[in-house]
């Protein structure tokens, strides 16, 4: 999985770990963050481990798969994939009068054009039958202004959901996308320290809190299960019936 140093992608790899996945994650500047994650999978019994990626330069994935290949078959005599979750993400904020052209860029570079090549990277990989799984976000289609660019570009992860649905089907990989709400991470920890804040966004919130990244991890887990198997080409919203 893309992520996993902090938040809902600490959540997803220690959840996974726990239903007996090797996990793989990747981490750019918090380099300590996910080795904390690394950590605490050990310490429940799990395996994994952490490779730097910068994802804004979709020109080193096919890199980064050479590197994870060679970790796995070390770990498991296989390169095999089951699962490949595009999780990594980077901040958002910013409305209209603030983007330039090349925070534009960076922020469609990771959360749309990296997804795309790491799935094409994957597909010799990936399993029959296996599972990808994109985090996109409530705000893909209930945009907001405070992040115009960050609500574009989910909003292309759930068109690429769909798309690698029909594409992957064949081989009986499943392909959906979680789509959280006001979830409780340091991204929006600025937002929490505001009371009037929390107070309308719990009331707009149909279950009256934020959600928790074990929330988001869990939706994710069901959906990488074989319980899972006939659900795919679906932007699942994981929001507490966050403006119903």
């Amino acid at each position: 999985m893309t992520g996993g140093s902090r938040g809902i992608g600490r959540s997803i790899a220690t959840r996974l770990a726990q239903e007996g996945a090797t996990v793989a994650l990747t981490y750019n500047a918090s380099r300590r963050g996910a080795e904390e994650t690394v950590a605490a999978v050990e310490r429940s019994g799990g395996s994994a481990f952490a490779l730097h990626a910068d994802l804004v330069d979709a020109k080193s994935i096919p890199e980064l798969f050479e590197q994870a290949d060679r970790e796995f078959l070390r770990r498991t005599g296989s390169n095999a994939l089951d699962l490949l979750i595009n999780n990594a993400g980077n901040a958002g904020w910013g409305g209209l009068m603030d983007a330039t052209p090349d925070s534009w860029d960076e922020m469609f570079a990771v959360h749309a054009r990296a997804p795309f090549f790491l799935v094409q990277s994957a597909l010799s990989r990936l399993a029959d039958g296996g599972r990808v799984v994109n985090i996109s976000s409530a705000a893909a289609t209930r945009p907001m202004r405070a992040v115009p660019v960050y609500s574009m570009a989910k909003a292309s992860i759930n068109n690429l959901t769909h798309a690698l649905a029909m594409e992957l089907g064949p081989r009986g990989i499943t392909v959906n996308a979680v789509a959280p709400g006001w979830t409780r991470t340091d991204m929006n920890a600025a937002v929490r320290e505001s009371t009037d804040m929390v107070t309308a966004i719990e009331a707009d919130t149909s279950l009256g809190r934020f959600g928790e990244a074990a929330d988001i991890a869990a939706v994710v887990a069901f959906l990488a299960s074989e319980e899972g198997r006939w659900v795919t080409a679906q932007v699942i919203e994981a929001s507490g019936g966050y403006k119903l």
